[in-house]
């Protein structure tokens, strides 16, 4: 079976992907794939003192990311949030339950040494497959 597969790059204008040459979010079809997004907002400081605030603006920016492909949370069937602070998954549970707890995709955390900066503290991966 011969399937072709539109690719659509999705950036989300941050300086470091054109300079490096990497995607913020791939669709293949319709399987959608957001690369690993931290709290860093445009201006360059990271949002947020805690690991409930990242995870929440962090997930907010992958939604709309999803939804310049025509595509919602409602879609997203894993979440992977990798965190430098175990001791903060609870906060990051309550953050991702606001907006994924009726959908239920697949979440994993993971605690992990360091992020690029000692403020960031969650970094998150999502998946989803777009029903159109």
């Amino acid at each position: 079976m011969n399937m072709e597969l539109e690719r659509k790059n999705y950036g989300s204008g941050a300086p470091l992907e054109e300079k490096v040459g990497y995607s913020r979010m791939v669709q293949v079809g319709p399987f959608i794939k957001i690369g690993g997004t931290t709290s860093v907002q445009p201006d360059g400081s990271v949002y947020g003192e805690d690991a409930y605030e990242q995870t929440h603006y962090v997930l907010k920016k992958q939604i709309e990311l999803l939804e310049k492909a025509e595509a919602s949370a409602q879609e997203v069937i894993e979440v992977k949030v990798y965190t430098t602070d175990m001791s903060q998954s609870a906060k990051i549970c309550d953050a991702y339950s606001e907006l994924f707890h009726d959908i239920k995709p697949l979440c994993t955390v993971v605690g992990i040494p360091a992020l690029n900066r000692p403020t960031q503290l969650v970094e998150i991966e999502m998946t989803a497959i777009a029903a159109s």
